[in-house]
């Protein structure tokens, strides 16, 4: 037998991970450096949309009216990262730390996550530096960031944050704790006794943590409040704030010198409008006729894309802005360059003869295509673009939330079926700039279902609606037991829902019409000189 002493096999560390641990130690950072390493422009891209997602995340997650920071908040927010891809975010919010000694290879993803979240910080730093209005957003997303991460961290993660940025906050020992354990107990909500004892403790001056004093999480003596590890946060917080509005400042004195390279000034300049969302280039759904474009517009586009439409077969014509917003919209949703051609070409030639439409529009369609020009096959506008497109006279372009006046949008609303009820729960929203709230809250009205991510895409919205749409269908078929009626023979339908496809589902938003047109008498009825002026718009 062979009693020679088995070696236990060593884990080797590449070099570069070792250089990564010096740089980013920790998985919360107060970003106090800027990194100096050099990234390629693709990896600069990535890392600022990347980043960008998390924000809009923890943005969504807050309008939902979940408390900050409470279970049903951290669920939220969890589930979209993971959606989304982006675990190394995950990890870094859930505290997660690795022992490289037990599992290497997770430690070097937890270690290229760190690296990620500390550039990509840097990077959103220089696109919002421009404005008042942007640094705001930006700041507040960033503490949401901050406080989610910190407040994952254990005491003894805290005490090595505390000891790598040389910040002097020692917790109270075992006799200070008792000499005021009675204050403790008190302003220590929602614990036991024997928990709140294994709570580490700090001792700051109150102004400091204004905040906890205020809602009174914490103890007062002396001028001084004693604060918990959970909330030991808020004092962090205000250092990170001011860590975060100081770099704001010197971000802004260096753009002009950064943005020299073009391809950084336009990614900088446009990434707060950036879609970060489904690609929504080619339907997948299927394709969509422009005979079923008036039903579909009724009851599954949004008010944007529903007004455009109507604008088309009023006035039978679009300018470009509009052209461009509808066209590439209906192009999403499963409309064919052949159809498109067809179908813009009918409603034109209302007012020109078919050689001036073939001059001077035909060219722009075939482009949106891909299949003229560029050969580049434009993709559908967001919400986030069309928010930002200005009103423009006899156009339709634009979000209506956004370009129509309290007066007129109340009326379009009215005019499609919503309430006075209804339409001042739309307005409210409206009054206070939440234009895709209040487009979430438009399709909850019309669909009796809300959407459950919000709204970021009028493409979005009408897959929702369709989605909403089958399922009553489905369920309505199933209930009396008919047949499937796929003509493709299949077992999922995946031809998009319209007029010539299922009887029985526009037979549903027939009478859903008529149920619209019984309440216009609402509107006849309705204050044309109704008081608005409460409504800031």
């Amino acid at each position: 037998m062979d009693f020679r002493r088995k070696t236990r096999a060593r884990v080797v560390r590449k070099p570069q991970y070792e250089n990564l641990e010096i740089k980013y130690p920790h998985n919360v950072s107060l970003y106090r450096t800027p990194p100096i390493e050099d990234i390629k422009i693709n990896e600069f891209e990535d890392l600022a949309l990347e980043r960008l997602k998390v924000l809009r995340i923890l943005e969504q997650a807050n309008s939902k009216n979940l408390r900050f920071l409470s279970d049903e908040w951290k669920e939220s927010v969890n589930t979209e990262l993971n959606r989304e891809g982006l675990r190394g975010y995950l990890r870094l919010c859930m505290g997660n730390t690795v022992n490289p000694s037990t599992d290497s290879n997770k430690y070097e993803q937890e270690l290229q996550a760190r690296r990620r979240d500390y550039i990509s910080h840097f990077i959103l730093r220089l696109a919002y530096c421009r404005t008042e209005e942007l640094k705001r957003w930006f700041l507040t997303r960033e503490m949401e960031l901050f406080k989610y991460k910190f407040s994952s961290m254990t005491s003894t993660d805290i005490k090595h944050f505390l000891e790598l940025n040389k910040l002097d906050y020692v917790p109270l020992n075992d006799s200070q704790k008792d000499s005021v354990k009675d204050g403790l107990y008190e302003s220590t909500v929602g614990q036991s006794i024997s928990k709140i004892e294994m709570l580490d403790f700090y001792k700051v001056p109150f102004t400091q943590v204004l905040d906890l004093v205020r809602t009174r999480r914490c103890y007062l003596k002396s001028g001084f409040a004693y604060v918990n590890t959970h909330d030991f946060v808020s004092i962090i917080a205000v250092i990170q704030l001011n860590e975060i509005e100081h770099g704001l400042q010197s971000a802004q004195k260096l753009i002009r010198e950064v943005e020299a390279d073009e391809r950084i000034f336009h990614l900088l300049k446009s990434l707060h409008t950036s879609y970060t969302g489904k690609d929504y280039a080619l339907s997948k759904e299927g394709i969509v006729s422009p005979e079923s474009l008036d039903q579909l517009s009724k009851k599954s586009f949004p008010i944007c894309m529903r007004s455009c439409h109507e604008y088309l077969r009023t006035n039978h014509h679009l300018k470009h802005g509009g052209r461009m917003q509808y066209g590439l919209f209906l192009k999403g949703i499963g409309v064919t360059l052949e159809d498109s051609l067809r179908f813009f070409r009918e409603e034109f030639t209302k007012k020109i003869d078919g050689e001036q439409f073939t001059k001077r529009y035909e060219y722009n369609i075939y482009h949106n295509y891909g299949k003229k020009g560029s050969m580049i096959s434009y993709t559908p506008y967001s919400c986030l673009k069309i928010i930002q497109e200005n009103a423009v006279q006899d156009d339709c372009r634009g979000c209506p939330y956004k370009t129509n006046d309290a007066s007129t949008l109340k009326m379009k609303l009215a005019s499609y079926g919503l309430s006075s009820t209804h339409v001042q729960e739309v307005m409210g929203y409206v009054s206070k700039g939440h234009y895709q709230l209040a487009c979430g809250k438009y399709f909850q009205i019309m669909h009796d279902s809300p959407v459950e991510l919000g709204v970021h895409h009028p493409n979005q919205y009408f897959e929702e609606s369709q989605n909403v749409m089958g399922n009553r269908s489905t369920k309505k078929l199933s209930n009396a037991k008919q047949p499937n009626r796929n003509r493709h023979g299949g077992t999922e339908n995946t031809q998009v829902m319209n007029a010539d496809e299922d009887d029985e589902l526009w037979n549903t938003a027939k009478t859903q019409e008529s149920t619209y047109n019984s309440m216009q008498a609402e509107k006849s009825a309705w204050d044309e000189d109704l008081d608005l002026t409460h409504i800031d718009c």
